[in-house]
């Protein structure tokens, strides 16, 4: 599926992939300063911002659309773009690294062990499943509770910019919600075991003490940081320090 998207600046391939529920628009204060550096290529995610549905949203099938719009450009050398995606998106683009070639991955903020994810999911799928109003007070829950240290007008531009469907959140989620434990963690050892080039997991709410060994076993080439208590914007609450640990990433 080729997906709505925008081509700005000049230099290497960078591909913006937002989390769920938002859009490119979500990245959109930091894209001034990435056009100096990189030509950027901002999507949107099927379901989300002008994309349209489809039938599926696991993550194989829209790291492919991700692809497919890459290659729609008509930019030379995709094959060594760097591939940049928050939350949902740092899942796309993990999936992106495992089937086709790229010069890097940086993941913001998305924990790959997914079966952690799941027990605290779970607590909100009777509210997700219920009604429209049930389920907009648990969208409400689980991303107001994670805003940290975003300063309140990113906070309201990012909530104005939310379009939340139903039927899109739940279809990214199902394989969590039906998957077991352990059949979360052998889907996410394949993606992760067929990733080698570079991979930058930055964090802004802490996964786990030991997560930095987990994600550097799995992944070799994965260099782990934590800003503790950013909350999952890190790279919106501090956008300085992110473009430069991106500059020294990519360097």
């Amino acid at each position: 599926m080729q997906l709505a998207h925008e081509v700005a600046g000049n230099g290497p391939i960078a591909v913006l992939i937002h989390g769920i529920t938002e859009s490119r628009e979500t990245w959109r204060p930091l894209i001034p300063a990435l056009t100096e550096r990189y030509t950027v290529v901002a999507v949107d995610v099927r379901g989300h911002g002008q994309s349209s549905n489809g039938d599926s949203y696991d993550p194989i099938s829209t790291a492919t659309d991700v692809r497919e719009t890459l290659a729609s450009t008509g930019l030379a050398d995709i094959d060594s773009a760097l591939i940049i995606g928050h939350s949902l998106g740092g899942i796309i683009a993990s999936a992106y690294g495992a089937l086709f070639p790229c010069r890097g991955i940086v993941n913001v903020d998305q924990p790959l062990r997914l079966s952690g994810f799941k027990d605290g999911l779970s607590q909100l799928e009777p509210l997700l499943k219920g009604d429209k109003a049930s389920f907009d007070a648990a969208i409400d829950l689980l991303f107001g509770s994670m805003n940290g240290a975003l300063p309140d007008e990113e906070v309201a531009r990012i909530s104005a910019l939310r379009r939340a469907d139903p039927a899109v959140v739940l279809g990214v989620w199902a394989t969590v919600f039906e998957s077991t434990h352990d059949e979360l963690d052998a889907q996410v050892d394949a993606i992760v075991g067929n990733v080698t080039v570079p991979y930058l997991s930055l964090h802004g709410i802490d996964p786990g003490q030991d997560y930095a060994a987990w994600i550097t076993s799995s992944i070799p080439t994965a260099k782990f940081e934590l800003w503790p208590d950013l909350g999952h914007y890190p790279h919106l609450v501090q956008q300085e320090r992110f473009l430069e640990l991106l500059a020294s990433f990519d360097a």
